[in-house]
């Protein structure tokens, strides 16, 4: 299990130039996973994959 220093560096990485695939939301998803149920990070970084997921779907449909 990571710790929520070591997710939110990762998350960071992830999504730093917009990169936007299916692999980065796959991994993203994993990170998640690492995270304690309760935990506040989890909730937050859980409803900003939402909504870069639908950023994601509106680029793809323009």
């Amino acid at each position: 299990m990571l710790t929520e220093s070591e997710v939110s560096r990762s998350w960071a990485r992830l999504f730093k130039d917009d990169s936007f695939s299916t692999e980065a939301f796959d991994s993203a998803e994993n990170l998640l996973n690492e995270l304690r149920p309760e935990s506040p990070l989890r909730h937050r970084l859980l409803n900003e994959l939402e909504e870069l997921k639908k950023m994601h779907a509106s680029r793809v449909e323009a």
